[in-house]
């Protein structure tokens, strides 16, 4: 069985010594956000470039920043994000504070 589902895509990767990232791009099937506090990319992995399938884009499955005004039920609900590094870590820079405007 294969399920199928709807999340926002990973539209750009800064993060070149990620395992999964290719050409500024994530080709995990899924990453997941943060710790509950802090915007970042959990799914983050230093090893050698795995991913057979360079085709992919990977999709946000989870996000555990409840801050974020993008987060309903720990689900992003933005059209896309990008993950770079900011301020000395590797985050999701679409992270909008749910009181920023």
């Amino acid at each position: 069985m294969k399920i199928t589902l709807e999340m926002p895509d990973v539209s750009t990767c800064t993060i070149t010594d990620c395992a999964y990232n290719v050409n500024e791009h994530c080709h995990a099937r899924a990453i997941t956000i943060g710790d509950g506090a802090n915007p970042g990319c959990d799914t983050y992995l230093t090893a050698s470039h795995h991913s057979r399938n360079s085709t992919r884009v990977a999709g946000v499955g989870a996000c555990k920043v409840v801050s974020c005004r993008y987060n309903d039920d720990f689900e992003c609900m933005s059209n896309h994000i990008s993950v770079a590094m900011k301020a000395g870590e590797i985050n999701c820079i679409t992270f909008k504070h749910v009181n920023s405007t």
